[in-house]
């Protein structure tokens, strides 16, 4: 072994890249393989999410429209038929209200939930919400319930 077949030890280098810009002798001098002028081949170029060369980007040829009103408040909807569903299951007996509705993944804690008309409800229940449609509210009355609001 001498100065002239020295390697490393098998694995312990990684970096395996072209040393780019150091001199015509290398082969990867002048441009440095980043061709001849425009943005790409500039120092401190960085793609621009969206960016087209100049032309004008998608998101800004689409036209807008229309608003989001800020007060609008997303109820998560309740069915009356997976209410009876829930009783002919035996999850629920006699309340309904919000606990029930986490435990069985019809709503969120922070959701607000509406009950809707769809369907029959059969079981005497006394149903705990933010809100009830009309029908709704007449359906669980007239099974024998109680619809309480929150």
């Amino acid at each position: 072994m001498n100065l002239s077949n020295l390697q490393p030890a098998e694995g312990s280098t990684h970096n395996q890249n072209k040393r780019l810009g150091r001199g015509e002798g290398s082969g990867k001098g002048g441009t440095a393989a980043r061709g001849h002028k425009g943005a790409k081949s500039r120092s401190g170029y960085s793609k621009k999410i969206g960016f087209e060369g100049g032309q004008m980007p998608l998101q800004r040829r689409v036209p807008k429209f229309g608003f989001t009103n800020i007060n609008r408040k997303e109820y998560e909807g309740v069915n009356l038929d997976t209410l009876q569903l829930l009783v002919d299951n035996g999850a629920i007996t006699d309340t309904v209200d919000m606990t029930v509705f986490v435990a069985n993944r019809l709503a969120t804690k922070n959701e607000i939930v509406k009950i809707l008309g769809r369907g029959e409800l059969k079981a005497k229940l006394k149903v705990t919400a933010h809100k009830f449609t009309a029908t709704a509210k007449a359906a669980i009355e007239a099974a024998g319930g109680e619809a309480v609001t929150i």
